[in-house]
C-alpha cells in the first residue's frame, strides 16, 4: 500500500485570547495548515518541485519548517545543545534539497515531534525572555514574543508557496 499524507484536523486560531494563547493559536494553525496542503499526496508527489529551476516542494518545506522549529524554539530560545538536523556548511539549502530522497512519512512523524518538543522547550517560559544571537550583521538579542511573531510570519509564506505547489500538483486549491 502505498502512504499518503494523512488528513489533518486542522486546529482555528482564536478569536479572543490573551496574548500568549493567541500567538500559539495563530502558530499551531498555520503548522496545520503546512500538513493540510499536503493530505492525501503521496510520497513522489510531496517531493514535486515547484517550477524549474527551483527545486521547492511540499516534502521540502515540511523539512525546512522541521529544522525551523527546532532552531529557533530549542536551540536558541531556550538553549538546548542540539545538532542541527541538516549540514549547511556545504548547501545553504540543505533542508530543501533533502527532499530529493526523504522518507516522507519519516519526516511528517520528525516534524510533528519537533513541534511538541518546540511546545515544550519554552512552555512556561515569558515571552519577554530573551536571548542573544550572533549573524552576519552582528550580535542581537531577541525575545521569545519575536520568535513567535517571526514563526507565524515564516509559515504563512512558506503557506503561500505551498498552496501554489499543491495547486500544480493536482489543482487542488483553498485555505
Amino acid at each position: 500500500m502505498t502512504w499518503r499524507a494523512p488528513e489533518i484536523d486542522r486546529s482555528h486560531e482564536p478569536l479572543v485570547a490573551d496574548e500568549r494563547t493567541m500567538l500559539e493559536g495563530w502558530l499551531d494553525y498555520h503548522r496545520d495548515t503546512l500538513l493540510h496542503k499536503c493530505t492525501g499526496l503521496t510520497a513522489e508527489q510531496l517531493r514535486t518541485a515547484s517550477v524549474e529551476p527551483s527545486g521547492l516542494s511540499l516534502l521540502g518545506l515540511v523539512l525546512h519548517m522541521t529544522d525551523v522549529e527546532r532552531s529557533w524554539f530549542r536551540q536558541r530560545s531556550a538553549g538546548q545543545d542540539l545538532p542541527d538536523l541538516f549540514d549547511y556548511d556545504t548547501d545553504n539549502d540543505a533542508d530543501f534539497h533533502a527532499a530529493s530522497n526523504a522518507d516522507a512519512e519519516g519526516a511528517f512523524a520528525a516534524f510533528r515531534a519537533e513541534v511538541e518538543a518546540a511546545r515544550a522547550a519554552v512552555e512556561g517560559r515569558s515571552l519577554n525572555e530573551t536571548f542573544e544571537l550572533t549573524r552576519s550583521d552582528g550580535t542581537r538579542t531577541f525575545s521569545l514574543r519575536w520568535v513567535y511573531v517571526h514563526m507565524i510570519e515564516e509559515y504563512a509564506r512558506h503557506n503561500g508557496h505551498a498552496d501554489l505547489i499543491r495547486e500544480r500538483i493536482d489543482g487542488v486549491t483553498g485555505d
